[in-house]
């Protein structure tokens, strides 16, 4: 049996989204042998009459919302739906976690709560960008850790690479260090001193990786540290939307862009998927005891389940286990 905890009362669109994100996962599992937490407003979560009896309604009276310092709000709201989703899985209730709410809290609710791996000073947020090829690459850190140093950027490369390769199923992962250039020589004392950790580290190191490489498709792990990867994370953003976005009014502007539209339609519809974030779940928080998933703060009932069932991956897989594996390595 495997048991998710679910901060139901996280993200911009809760509790419906998440209500409705984990109906929609449970229904595309009918016979699975896999249960579901629901920590949050018990009279306002059951408002919605889940008929799947693998559901549990967890009470929690408070929520962490997007205002509340981190540290602060895990300490002052123990009875909140983040904190009581996390001590199940710190009690073994539950085997992961997954929240839309405050990034900030979810990472400290995975330190303070949860616990880290032994032998991993600081965990990474890894998303999985689009890339041109539909295979996604995942990029850590974008924000957990802004002042890394070389040997967390180690610690990175091997737990992205057992995530790449035991729940994206990519065979011997490429791992790229982000870089302002492709040389070895290329860089700040930080690259400097990571690239020859990289090179003898558990995994297909392939080199320097520039940030216009990203989401090219040729390589499947980029490790950074938070700053850069956070300002690699919202410029890709930025940049899709302007350009889905110019692309609507061009296409709106007359009589004949709007015919052409109608016959692109198939082709936009393929586009739009492949740069849609809810297709790749959320970001690992990589480094805790147990998993831990941040699903976008805007995530809708579909992104929520891909989310869930990222999850479900990682804990099937037994991805923490082997990142411990691969440390001692």
């Amino acid at each position: 049996m495997m048991i998710l905890a679910v901060d139901a009362m996280g993200g911009d669109n809760a509790p419906r989204a998440i209500v409705e994100g984990v109906i929609q996962y449970l229904g595309e599992r009918p016979k699975a042998d896999i249960e579901i937490r629901l920590v949050g407003d018990e009279l306002k979560l059951r408002s919605y009459d889940i008929k799947d009896s693998r559901v549990t309604i967890v009470h929690a009276a408070t929520v962490i919302t997007g205002e509340d310092e981190p540290v602060r709000a895990i300490r002052r709201k123990k009875d909140s739906s983040l904190v009581v989703a996390a001590n199940l899985v710190k009690t073994k209730e539950a085997d992961a976690l997954i929240s839309a709410g405050n990034t900030g809290a979810l990472m400290t609710a995975g330190l303070f709560v949860i616990g880290r791996i032994e032998g991993v000073d600081r965990p990474a947020l890894a998303p999985t960008f689009p890339t041109r090829n539909g295979k996604g690459v995942v990029i850590l850190d974008v924000g957990a850790n802004p002042d890394a140093k070389a040997e967390h950027l180690l610690d990175y490369a091997i737990m992205g690479s057992v995530y790449a390769e035991q729940v994206r199923g990519i065979k011997q992962p490429k791992v790229g260090l982000l870089n302002i250039g492709s040389e070895a020589g290329k860089g700040n004392a930080l690259t400097k001193e990571t690239y020859p950790l990289l090179e003898t580290a558990p995994i297909h190191f392939i080199g320097n990786v520039e940030a216009r490489e990203a989401m090219s498709g040729d390589v499947d792990v980029i490790v950074t540290e938070g700053f850069a990867g956070n300002t690699l994370l919202k410029s890709t953003e930025g940049a899709a939307s302007m350009i889905m976005g110019v692309m609507k009014e061009q296409f709106m502007s007359s009589f004949s862009s709007k015919i052409a539209a109608l016959i692109l339609k198939p082709k936009l519809k393929k586009m739009k998927q492949l740069l849609a974030y809810e297709e790749y779940g959320g970001a690992g928080l990589f480094g805790i005891a147990a998993p831990v998933i941040k699903a976008h703060g805007s995530s809708n009932a579909y992104a929520f389940s891909r989310a869930l069932a990222q999850a479900e991956m990682m804990v099937e897989q037994h991805v923490v286990a082997k990142i411990i594996e691969a440390k001692t390595k």
